[in-house]
């Protein structure tokens, strides 16, 4: 096995040295299927709801824990359907501002829905009751969960959460596109 010069060696012992590995005179080109280099890059996010493409991702459902516990849920709703909305709403926010998911993104996407609230609009979690339905079984409901997540406006996910939480209070229609 390759060592570093500095380790100590018994006089006897054949040892391999760190070497760079040989260079190549030609470019890299993108030449494998799945590459989309030669087809203009990443296709349009919006077009045929792809998602929000952003750094570490993953990092938001470690926050979902974390909020689990104060969420308002109505009869019939379930915590998976909950989460797996204002997991995809927060990551949408967070690659709006081009940056990994924080847990205002999480708060704000729980607040839109008046998920946080415990006493949120009855005609908001009739709204939200019917849209989040299923929506955690991704493989079966994606357009579901794409529909959720267009309901919630880029201009709605670049306030700050206490705005939201104010304009939930006031008017929340103004933060939802309930005809996506």
């Amino acid at each position: 096995m390759a060592a570093p010069e500095y380790v100590p060696t018994k006089p006897t012992d054949k040892v391999r040295r760190y070497t760079s590995p040989p260079r190549y005179g030609s470019e890299w080109h993108a030449v494998r299927p799945g590459e989309l280099v030669s087809q203009g890059g990443q296709p349009d996010v919006d077009a045929g709801r792809m998602g929000a493409p952003g750094p570490d991702q993953g990092y938001l459902l470690k926050l979902v824990t974390l909020l689990r516990t104060e969420l308002q849920l109505a009869d019939g709703e379930l915590l998976a359907d909950a989460e797996a909305g204002g997991v995809a709403i927060a990551l949408k926010r967070a690659s709006l501002f081009g940056r990994a998911p924080v847990i205002h993104d999480l708060r704000v996407a729980y607040t839109v829905w008046g998920l946080l609230d415990p006493k949120a609009p009855a005609e908001l979690v009739a709204e939200r009751t019917g849209r989040f339905e299923g929506i955690r079984l991704t493989a079966h409901h994606y357009r579901e969960l794409r529909a959720v997540v267009d309901a919630v406006p880029a201009s709605t996910l670049r306030l700050s959460p206490e705005q939201v939480t104010d304009a939930v209070a006031s008017d929340w229609r103004s933060l939802l596109d309930l005809h996506s």
